[in-house]
Formats: C-alpha cells, structure tokens, sequence
C-alpha cells in the first residue's frame, strides 16, 4: 500500500502544502518547520501529536486539515478545530471504515514513524519494540488458560514474549514463590528427620494408640494376688506342726496350771478345814465341787484346743489348692507394659511428624506447580514461533531475546538497525509502505545515504528531515 497524496492545511504551522507519493528530504536549520510534515503525517495515522495541542493548528486559524491517500483507494481526513469537536472520515473503497483507530494501527509498525530514535534506544527498548512487532493473537484468557491464573507482577502491557520471560524469571512470583515454598518444605523435612531420629524404628503408632496398659496392669494384679496366695499356701504349710505342738503346750500348761492351782487351793482348803471347823461343811460342800470345776476348765481348755485345730485345718485346705500350684509368669506382662509406656511416649512427636509429612507432600506438589509453570513459560516462546508471524526474516528469539540472523539487535550497528527498520516496514504488503526519518543529520553519512538507497530500492517511500546550517526551509525530491 503506498501513499499517493498528502495534503496539509493550517498544521503545524504549514499554511498549505500538497505532496506525492515521491521521496523527499526536508532540510534546513533549527525552527524552519521541518518536522511539520512528519507530524501532520503522524497525526493522520495516530491521531497523537507530541506538540501541544495549541501549536498544531496554524496561529490564527480555526481549522487544521491532514489528508493522506493511497494507491488502494484508503481515505484519510483528520481535521483539528478550535472550539469544537475534531472531525476525522476514514474510507476504505469509499466506504467509512467501522473501528478506524484500530484498523490504522495495522497499516504500520512503530518504527516506521521514528527508525533514528530507535537506533539509539537502550539495549531493553531496542528487544521490546522488535518483539512488539511479532504478531501472536492472545489475551488475558489465553494466560488463564495455559497458566490456570493470572500470574502475579506481570505487565500486561508488554508484548507476549516479554510477558513469558517475566513470568518464568528469577525475579518473578513463580519462582520467588517456589523459591519461599521448597524453605519451606526443606525446614518440616529437617523436623521429620528429627523427629524421626527420636521414634524407634518400625514404630507401631496405631498399636501402641489404642494400647490398653490398664488391662495389662489389671492381669499383673490379679497374678500377683494369686502369687502371693501360693507363698503364704507354702510357709502356712509348713508352720503346721508347729502350731499343733503349740496348742497341744498351751493345753498341757493351762491343764497344768489349773492342777497347780487346785492342789494350792486344797492345801488352803485343809488347813483351814483345820483351823476352822465351823466352815467345814461349806468346805466340805466345795471341794465336792473343785473336780467338777477341774473337769469344766479341762473341757474348756479342750474345747479351745479343739476350735483352734478346726481354724487351722480349715486353712490348710486353702493352702491346700495353692499348694502344688505354680506361680504365675508375668515377666512378658511386666516386659510388654514397659515396653507400652515407653511407646505411648512418642505418639505425640509421631503424629506431629505425619502431619509435617503431609506437610512436605502437599509443599512439594505446590513446588512442582510452580515449576511445572516455569517450565511452561520457558517453552510457550518457542510454540508461539513457530506459528506467529514474524516481522522480518532471519529473526529468531531465544530466552525473550530477539535475534537477528543470531545475533542480539544491540550488537547490530547504526546501518545494520536501520536496515532493519526498512525491513519490518517491508513486511507486511498490507502495510503502509513509507517510512518517516526525523532527524536524519543523526546519522552518519555514509549510512543516511544507505538508508536512502534501500528505501528506493525497495519502492518503500521515505519523507526525511535533516537539519543543517541553510536558514531557508528546502524541499528536495530524491
């Protein structure tokens, strides 16, 4: 598409001024007007101006006119008004174009409208207006949905492939976030092995949860009752004997104390007999009662013997079912609740390192999310190259970095970023095929000459400024 006619009215400080669709450098010295015609041109295509709004109409008008058309019947007229609203028209086969801002958006690239502030941008600039000029259809939802989100600290603004390198960066959320994520999972991993290191090996922790140590106690109780019933079967056992010839003294001895008692009382009883006759019959009635008496302590005293002997023989028949009886074994018991209480110790620390596990498990899918995601804008460059248009061949990116025939765009030299310039304007046979060189007294000689040359021999129509030392404002064709 080349540009047959622009007309210019009342802009920038041009009265009236009709051009081609021919070549033509502007030359003169500082506040002639020489970038007058680059900016009415501008203004056509972007409706911009980088003049204050006062300054675009020509002092003492009310009306500024820009008019552009070209060899495939697009119509473009932009009018500035003071006081009123601007008017703009833009036709298409003489049809009004639905959308035009957007549609001319489409007819050229940004360098195209300024090659020579682009040859001395930095380094990041230079990357991100070339990889601004790739074509690749995406939005928001295209993020969501290869991402499942909309990473965080992420300019949106940018073209895809910067996007993707901020993503996937060391600076960015992803990988500050995994980075927080696996110190995270390092430190509970340390905890588990500290924790671990404390619990003995193959620890049972649902065994020794529902261990029932007041049953085993219970048993233990019970054993040693019975136990216990068994040793004193024993030493009752044996005590036998001697408890028998012990109730059969104390029965001699009391049997003989009551003899000794009752011939001291007959003794007493005689001589008082003796002494005091008026007494002897109730003496006399009296120790016709001392063997009666004799016989009731002896059956008392058998009696006792007799009960005493019964209560011994009625435990040695308790004894007696203890007696052949073995102790009962609770040293597993003993062992086994020892070995419970000692286990129950570390239920608390065992089931805080599961739940660390669990911990680490879910950090470590987190993680692997993270990375997974990375790795995905790591590799979405490279799907997106192979069916997005590229604006001039030989252009390759690598790691969000745009080569040219392999080699960074900051390595290029002033000629060789100029070229490059011409080619992307080149492109698209769609596009507008001109290329507005502002301050071309920038460039080396030599390389303004080259641009100039290519441009022609390209057919790409080139309107430049250059500003020298000529005091009158001169118009040349090339």
């Amino acid at each position: 598409m080349k540009v047959t006619k622009i007309r210019i009215k009342n802009l920038f400080g041009i009265a009236e001024t009709t051009l081609d669709g021919r070549n033509l450098e502007i030359t003169g010295t500082n506040g002639t007007g020489k970038t007058s015609v680059i900016d009415a041109i501008k203004l056509a295509l972007t409706n911009n101006s980088d003049r204050d709004r006062d300054y675009v109409i020509k002092q003492g008008e009310q009306e500024g006119e820009i008019i552009v058309e070209t060899d495939t019947g697009l119509y473009i007229d932009r009018k500035k008004r003071a006081g009123k609203a601007d008017y703009k028209s833009i036709k298409d086969g003489g049809r009004e174009v639905i959308g035009p801002e957007n549609m001319l958006k489409t007819l050229f690239t940004p360098l195209q409208l300024d090659p020579v502030t682009f040859i001395q941008l930095d380094k990041k600039e230079q990357n991100r207006t070339i990889l601004d000029l790739i074509e690749f259809d995406w939005d928001l939802n295209w993020i969501k949905e290869k991402f499942g989100e909309i990473p965080q600290d992420v300019n949106y603004e940018q073209n895809i492939l910067q996007v993707l390198k901020d993503i996937q960066s060391d600076n960015g959320f992803y990988y500050r976030t995994r980075q927080d994520v696996n110190r995270d999972l390092r430190n509970k991993k340390a905890f588990v092995e500290e924790i671990a290191a404390t619990i003995p090996p193959e620890y049972d922790a649902a065994k020794w949860e529902d261990y029932d140590i007041g049953d085993t106690y219970r048993r233990i109780e019970q054993a040693k009752q019975i136990n216990g019933r068994i040793e004193k079967a024993k030493i009752f056992k044996d005590s036998y004997e001697n408890n028998v010839r012990g109730f059969e003294a104390e029965k001699e001895i009391s049997i003989s104390a009551e003899k000794d008692k009752i011939a001291t009382e007959r003794d007493e009883l005689t001589s008082r007999i003796e002494r005091l006759k008026a007494e002897i019959k109730a003496a006399e009635n009296t120790l016709k009662t001392l063997d009666s008496k004799l016989a009731d302590k002896v059956a008392l005293a058998e009696s006792q013997y007799n009960e005493k002997l019964a209560k011994l023989d009625s435990d040695i028949k308790v004894a007696d079912e203890y007696m052949d009886k073995e102790p009962v074994d609770i040293t597993a018991d003993e062992e086994e609740v020892r070995t419970a209480e000692e286990m129950k110790k570390h239920l608390n620390e065992y089931k805080r390192m599961e739940v660390l596990k669990q911990d680490c498990d879910l950090l470590k899918q987190e993680s692997d999310e993270f990375t997974n995601k990375i790795e995905l804008a790591r590799n979405l460059p490279g799907e997106i190259l192979e069916t997005a248009t590229l604006p001039v061949e030989g252009l390759t990116v690598e790691n969000g970095v745009p080569l040219i025939n392999g080699l960074p765009v900051s390595n290029l030299s002033e000629g060789e970023k100029l070229e490059l310039c011409v080619d992307v304007a080149l492109s698209n046979p769609n596009n507008l095929q001109i290329i507005l060189i502002d301050g071309a007294e920038r460039l080396s000689d030599e390389n303004r000459k080259k641009l100039y040359e290519k441009c022609k021999d390209k057919g790409l129509q080139f309107i430049a400024t250059r500003t020298t030392n000529d005091s009158e404002l001169e118009v040349r064709y090339l």
